[in-house]
């Protein structure tokens, strides 16, 4: 999902965080020499937790930030609704600077534009579920009748209808998740931030949440920033995703930039599991149309499979597996590339016809 000016909706911009009592010192100086987490480490006692991170997230986006223990996600998110300070850098939130708001203000943001999800929901163990969910309306002072409504209706949403009178200790794990989800789309904030809600379940679990986040976000057009250490979770439900490693914001791309393009040997090593059938497209691993018949002569498709652009390389392999033919990608009645069968083996592993054609002419 490519971003506008007109529709970001979050805009973090040269983000650093550094922790210790000699933090600003530290700080005039790594912009000043250019100085690494150990020179800062050695010099003034202080860790560089996020280092010069920018990023924009658009309206209704979901974007992951993900990587290892330690890399630096959570501290990073957490500067979204200042619940951190940075030590250099802004935010912005629909184009208002969050490093410039006064205490009311960002109590309002907080409360009426920001939803948050932990992995650990901290439910009230003395509320129902219904008062949980609605727990933030009342805060708010909103009426007892406009708050069983909206909590009903958020309830609803993530599958619990039935469960309003019982107690978190009489709920499962995914249970309890479902409700800190419903908590925070109660308020209809514009924008979710969820650090690792679902790593503690189990893998099925798991997966069934990820479905209603899923369903959820599509629905309500929510703006998110997903922290996971997954990249299966990231790939499944992200359109963009950021892989930090300590501190820095190493790659941002699309789920198939990321697994096809690794930026370095790092992201490399993170995708290097992934498969890339539900990935990877056509339009990545076609043959240009004028490229093939240059070295085919004219085109005559009669009888061809024909695929889209955006068809991925398990859809590819299904019309493979029907013909003896290449595959055919159009747009419309526009004609635009040929997939080979030897382009479409080269794209299960991660080769592109573009790369192939290249390293060809360079022989």
């Amino acid at each position: 999902m490519a971003t506008t000016e007109r529709s970001v909706a979050i805009e973090v911009r040269n983000i650093w965080k550094v922790f210790g009592s000699r933090a600003r010192q530290a700080m005039e100086a790594i912009l000043r020499d250019n100085l690494s987490k150990a020179e800062v480490r050695d010099r003034f006692g202080c860790v560089v937790g996020v280092r010069d991170a920018s990023f924009t997230v658009g309206r209704g986006e979901i974007f992951c930030i993900m990587g290892l223990s330690g890399s630096g996600k959570s501290t990073l998110i957490r500067h979204i609704n200042r619940l951190i300070e940075p030590t250099h850098g802004t935010i912005h939130i629909e184009g208002r600077n969050v490093s410039a708001m006064n205490a009311r203000d960002l109590r309002a943001l907080r409360a009426e534009q920001i939803g948050m999800v932990f992995q650990n929901m901290a439910l009230m163990p003395h509320r129902t579920v219904r008062d949980n969910v609605a727990f933030s309306l009342e805060v708010r002072g909103r009426p007892d009748e406009e708050r069983a409504r909206i909590a009903a209706r958020a309830i609803d949403a993530v599958d619990l209808t039935g469960w309003e009178a019982k107690y978190p200790d009489e709920l499962s794990g995914g249970m309890q998740q479902r409700v800190g989800l419903a908590r925070a789309i109660a308020a209809d904030p514009s924008i979710l931030l969820m650090d690792e809600p679902f790593s503690a379940l189990d893998p099925l679990i798991r997966r069934q949440l990820q479905d209603v986040f899923i369903d959820l976000a599509a629905r309500m057009h929510k703006t998110t920033v997903f922290i996971t250490h997954d990249l299966d979770e990231a790939i499944r439900i992200g359109h963009r995703i950021a892989i930090m490693k300590d501190g820095v914001l190493v790659q941002v791309g699309t789920p198939e930039e990321i697994v096809t393009r690794p930026a370095d040997a790092y992201v490399a090593d993170f995708v290097a599991g992934i498969s890339k059938l539900d990935l990877v497209t056509a339009g990545r691993i076609m043959q240009p149309l004028g490229l093939y018949e240059r070295e085919n002569g004219p085109l005559d498709a009669a009888g061809w499979p024909v695929a889209r652009p955006g068809d991925t390389l398990n859809a590819l392999v299904d019309l493979a597996v029907g013909s003896d033919h290449p595959i055919l990608v159009s747009e419309g009645a526009q004609r635009l590339g040929v997939v080979t069968k030897g382009a479409l083996l080269r794209g299960i592993q991660g080769r592109s016809e573009t790369n192939t054609l290249s390293m060809r002419g360079a022989a």
